[in-house]
């Protein structure tokens, strides 16, 4: 669907160029000579690389009608990852590549938020935190705590994260997904 330049907001769907996109960010421009235009700053929604484009008052942009649902995961077959849709409890299948980095923090019945455009998936995204309790890291020393250091751990997903010096195998953290970087532990 074609829409102007000013129906425009932040959050949109847009498809540019064939390819889908965010609008994260738009700025209306008047100069004191010349027509007005727009600053679109769009995040690709399969690479999430980010494109800076300027439009014209005039021009007519295709609108990409975007729809977010939550699935649950449910298992894995090779790199087909199966979910089940919340609302219609039907199974869905999305590829390792649609998932993306966080697929090492996806646990056994995660929900995830994806992206459907014509109801097809084109991306799943893990939540920014997740609870994982530590499966093998080096035993934690009396005193650990009063330095700054951190030392590998594999957490129930089968990451691997950095966590502080007195985290021992068996206890309760949070991670972030976006980073991977250990943030706080978790008392259960």
């Amino acid at each position: 669907m074609a829409i102007t330049i000013n129906e425009l907001e932040t959050g949109m769907g847009l498809v540019v160029d064939g390819q889908l996109y965010f609008v994260t960010e738009l700025t209306h421009v008047k100069p004191g000579k010349g027509s007005a235009f727009v600053r679109v700053r769009l995040k690709n929604i399969k690479t999430g690389a980010v494109l800076e484009r300027t439009f014209r008052t005039a021009e007519t942009l295709d609108e990409a009608d975007l729809e977010r649902r939550r699935m649950q995961y449910t298992y894995a077959s090779g790199d087909d990852y199966h979910f089940m849709d919340q609302t219609s409890f039907e199974d869905t299948v999305i590829s390792k590549d649609m998932i993306g980095d966080g697929i090492r923090f996806l646990q056994d019945n995660m929900e995830v938020e994806t992206i459907l455009y014509k109801d097809k998936v084109v991306k799943a995204e893990i939540p920014t935190f997740i609870v994982a309790e530590v499966t093998e890291a080096d035993p934690g020393l009396k005193g650990d705590s009063s330095k700054a250091g951190y030392k590998p751990a594999k957490i129930d997903t089968g990451a691997s994260v950095s966590v502080p010096l007195f985290i021992n195998p068996g206890e309760t953290i949070k991670v972030d997904t976006r980073t991977g970087i250990y943030v706080e532990r978790v008392n259960k």
